[in-house]
């Protein structure tokens, strides 16, 4: 005997069932169609969201930190407090020596020059840096090269020119290898470059003049003074792991009380980058919780659907059990009705989720940076609809068993 699951002619009932009552089978529908496609956007979503906020840090290390001298606050070895004192080009070497968990480091000075071309001139800055700025803050090369070791060791007068100081200097022409006035002193243009990020370190690549770290000290009387040192740490590392090792140096350096923990300023920025996963990791629970909460709204209405259902067709089921019905055939009558309820509303849900999320991702693509990752993986989906199809299932199990022992003389006799 031909199982009702696979009968042709129960699935016309069924469809025929659920048409003779257009507006429950809607709301029902509707109910699971609007909870998968909330799930599916609020996973998707969270994922653009998260996308588009690392996107404003795409090219800057997530581990980073730095350290830079500021006032001494406790008196000590005749310093007064308040005194100042400077790191210099020997303490990093020390430190790069010393540390026991940096990867690429580099000396960062910033100022204020007037940059000027023939008969253009514009007000910039200038980052003096050694050749691994460009691994800590990743820049795009437009043109040319960046600052590299050689340029640092042999103190090259070149510079790498921002993106926009480029344009506002030479228009559309090329400024490699030509010669820009920074406050009197000439250097040779060796690049073009800008960066991903909306974060910097003191100036954005894009509107500023980057020069070897040894040139800035000679042309600017810098003397050994470096102004703030940065650094990464390898992966399994943080880079407060250097902090106690970048301390002491410094003390015994410059007389600084081990008690001042004023005096020697550090900067971490994966602390922040912390911070941020931990703000994603709670959106995406919320995103979760809402997302199973609409979801079970969903099924518990395909369940109480169900229960209706039972309660209308008690004597129609009766009138079946008396003419030879199988118990079975009562149940699988009623399961199949949600069933094909959650799939095919559950499938489209998610359709219309992955619509919304395609549509957002190519509203925020970015020629530069690429797409923020509004999207919804085909597995996702699949455990979406395979996760209400279960739940949606169960629900209506209770009802078809229900329907299942409802006994032919009562159901007939049931008013």
């Amino acid at each position: 005997m031909k199982t009702s699951l696979f009968d042709i002619e129960n699935w016309r009932e069924i469809g025929a069932t659920l048409a003779r009552n257009k507006t429950r089978t809607f709301l029902t529908a509707f109910g699971i169609f609007w909870g998968t496609a909330m799930l599916a956007m609020l996973f998707g979503g969270s994922r653009g969201f998260e996308g588009m906020m690392r996107r404003n840090f795409a090219g800057f290390s997530t581990n980073l930190g730095g350290v830079y001298a500021n006032r001494r606050t406790v008196p000590y070895k005749g310093f007064n407090k308040g005194s100042g004192w400077d790191m210099t080009t020997s303490d990093v070497a020390l430190i790069r020596q010393l540390a026991p968990a940096i990867e690429y480091s580099s000396e960062l000075d910033n100022r204020i020059a007037t940059a000027s071309y023939g008969s253009k001139s514009k007000a910039s800055s200038i980052a003096g840096v050694d050749g691994d700025y460009g691994k800590i803050m990743i820049p795009v090369i437009q043109e040319g090269r960046f600052i590299n070791d050689t340029d640092v060791a042999q103190t090259r007068k070149v510079a790498v020119i921002g993106k926009n100081m480029a344009t506002s200097l030479f228009g559309s022409d090329s400024p490699i290898g030509k010669h820009v006035n920074l406050d009197g002193i000439y250097f040779m243009v060796v690049g073009v470059a800008s960066q991903l990020s909306d974060a910097n370190l003191g100036t954005r690549i894009d509107d500023s003049f980057v020069i070897p770290s040894s040139t800035m000290k000679k042309a600017y009387n810098r003397g050994n003074t470096v102004g703030f040192f940065v650094y990464t740490a390898p992966a399994g590392h943080s880079p407060a792991d250097n902090e106690a090792a970048i301390r002491r140096i410094l003390a015994s350096q410059h007389s600084i009380s081990p008690d001042d923990e004023n005096a020697i300023s550090f900067v971490d920025i994966s602390e922040m980058f912390e911070m941020i996963d931990n703000l994603f990791l709670g959106i995406s629970l919320l995103a979760l919780f809402v997302g199973f909460g609409s979801l079970l709204a969903g099924v518990i209405g395909v369940g109480n659907i169900m229960w209706i259902v039972v309660k209308e067709r008690t004597q129609e089921f009766g009138i079946r059990r008396a003419i030879g019905a199988k118990p079975l055939d009562i149940t699988v009558q009623v399961l199949s009705e949600s069933i094909l309820l959650t799939l095919v509303a559950g499938t489209l849900g998610v359709c219309f989720g992955a619509l919304v999320l395609g549509i957002a991702d190519y509203m925020t693509f970015d020629p530069v940076l690429g797409h923020a990752g509004f999207e919804l993986s085909f597995s996702t989906a699949v455990i979406i609809v395979a996760t209400f199809f279960l739940l949606g299932s169960a629900a209506g199990t209770i009802p078809a068993f229900k329907a299942m022992k409802i006994k032919p003389i009562e159901a007939i006799n049931d008013k």
